[in-house]
């Protein structure tokens, strides 16, 4: 019977692996739909979050099933508890990304990112999909360290998410006022699936340690730096800050 209980266990952290590794695949696709205008692409992201939110609809029924059957304490009821809020963290990441991809369709035939942008787009894109490679891998090998370096790695997002306003509030800005709108929901995308990434891993850092990450305050430095394309900072702005 112990040896099936851990196993249910072990089931559960796998399911929340395959959940990263979809919501990771899935905003990498949505930001090419969306840069592409391709139609097909982005109606195959938004159909594919189905299949996210059934795995952390079986994924909840299996942690109530052995809360309700075993009564666990201690780690294994943080191991149940914490899995649950990743699943929840990981199917509203899925969600973003099919946000993204239903913008695309919204505006297919044209596009939904202007040209001088496409380049910040296309980094936000890739960078939320390491970023949740990252938080898939903490799953994986619960490394605290590798944990609490991604809330530093969000940063880079952050700073992303900052030029892109920086162009938006440009002078020069010549695109209206739909795609201003557009382009600030897409940030806002991005930023917040980043910080879902993050609170995935902070959550591992909890089922692990007992401890909250806010309280390991880690000497870390990111290893992802922002890469700001030149046409994203508007002139005489210098570097976002």
């Amino acid at each position: 019977m112990r040896d099936a209980y851990h196993e249910e266990l072990d089931s559960i952290g796998e399911a929340l692996v395959d959940m990263a590794r979809l919501v990771g695949s899935a905003i990498g696709r949505a930001t090419t739909a969306i840069l592409d205008a391709d139609l097909k692409l982005a109606e195959s992201v938004i159909a594919a979050d189905q299949k996210i939110d059934d795995l952390q609809h079986d994924l909840e029924a299996r942690a109530i099933a052995l809360l309700a059957r075993q009564q666990p304490v201690a780690t294994d009821l943080r191991v149940v508890v914490t899995s649950l809020r990743m699943s929840a963290d990981l199917e509203r990441s899925g969600d973003l990304a099919q946000h993204v991809a239903k913008l695309a369709r919204l505006r297919f035939p044209d596009r939904a990112v202007p040209y001088d942008l496409h380049a910040t787009i296309l980094e936000m894109g890739q960078l939320a999909q390491r970023l949740m490679a990252k938080a898939a891998e903490v799953v994986v090998s619960k490394d605290i360290d590798l944990a609490l370096q991604l809330e530093q790695d969000d940063d880079a997002m952050d700073s992303l998410h900052r030029a892109l306003f920086q162009h938006l509030m440009d002078d020069r800005w010549k695109h209206g006022i739909e795609t201003a709108v557009d382009v600030t929901l897409l940030g806002r995308y991005y930023e917040r699936f980043a910080d879902h990434a993050v609170s995935v891993a902070k959550r591992m850092v909890y089922l692990v340690t007992g401890e909250h990450a806010s309280d390991l305050q880690p000497d870390i430095q990111p290893e992802i730096q922002p890469d700001i394309p030149a046409d994203a900072k508007p002139a005489g702005s210098g570097e976002a800050v």
